[in-house]
């Protein structure tokens, strides 16, 4: 198993979405987060509906994004969510959920979404990356610096590749999340091979 979360994006995708979701779940990521930051509640919750069976069918776990409600009506056991809808769902529904994820942007957010019962955060953006054209990186440094103030799993996100996995690794972090990479590589397999 690969310590890459996937993270989806239907926009970039060139071939049919499923299929490319399939192909990613064969190769046994640590996750795929379910992103889709397009889709109203009920079209997110259809799609959801399908990516579930997937991952269960690779044994992949997989995090739905944003919509807590529609992911306890799915029965879904992971959840990521934006800080700001963290802060706002209370424990009882927390306590429905085995994973819970935060994206976080400082130290700060980082041991707020521990605080708030986050099992890992994803943390970045780190490199540049077509994503968030115009904002700088965070950088290393910055990586670095939440991996040490939290006891979570920090995953790095934003421009990561084969070229700079190593680094982030290295700054601390428990693996990566990727999102370009893996909706429009060739060859699934032969991408997630070059980042181990």
């Amino acid at each position: 198993m690969y310590d890459i979360l996937c993270v989806t994006n239907r926009s970039l995708c060139r071939e049919d979405f499923l299929q490319r979701v399939e192909k990613i779940a064969a190769c046994r990521p640590k996750g795929i987060i379910l992103r889709e930051k397009d889709l109203t509640e009920e079209e997110y919750k259809k799609l959801a509906e399908q990516v579930l069976k997937l991952c269960e069918r690779y044994e992949v776990p997989c995090m739905l994004h944003s919509f807590a409600d529609a992911a306890m009506e799915l029965g879904a056991e992971n959840i990521h969510l934006p800080l700001h809808i963290l802060r706002g769902l209370d424990e009882k529904k927390k306590e429905k959920f085995k994973e819970i994820g935060a994206s976080c942007h400082s130290v700060e957010e980082a041991q707020e979404a521990e605080k708030l019962g986050c099992t890992y955060i994803t943390a970045g953006h780190v490199f540049a990356t077509d994503c968030k054209k115009g904002f700088p990186p965070r950088g290393l440094t910055f990586l670095q610096a939440v991996c040490q103030s939290v006891s979570i799993p920090v995953y790095a996100i934003g421009g990561i590749g084969s070229e700079n996995i190593a680094s982030v690794r290295k700054a601390g972090a428990k693996g990566a999340c990727i999102m370009s990479g893996l909706m429009k590589c060739e060859d699934v397999e032969q991408f997630l091979r070059a980042l181990k």
